[in-house]
């Protein structure tokens, strides 16, 4: 596995998931007609994503998973430390 494609692949996954993030919180903020059709076809993006990076390589789609699944913990730890900086 070459780790230079992996860890690309890792940051790929964190950005993949930081958009569909902003993306679903946006979303919440539209009429529910709206939010239910966004969310659908962020869902069939997502999916081709995913399918597509599965077709690429075992090494991408293991640094994808990698990166998609330390993004959420290190995101929240992050909004934490802003918000305890904050009221310091």
């Amino acid at each position: 596995m070459d780790i230079f494609t992996a860890l690309a692949s890792a940051a790929f996954g964190s950005t993949v998931y930081l958009t569909a993030l902003s993306t679903v919180k946006w979303l919440n903020q539209l009429s529910p007609g709206v939010k239910v059709a966004g969310l659908v076809v962020a869902g069939i993006v997502l999916c081709l994503i995913i399918g597509v990076i599965a077709f690429a390589s075992q090494s991408v789609v293991i640094g994808f998973i990698v990166g998609a699944g330390l993004t959420p913990p290190v995101h929240r730890w992050i909004l934490q430390r802003r918000g305890h900086a904050a009221s310091s």
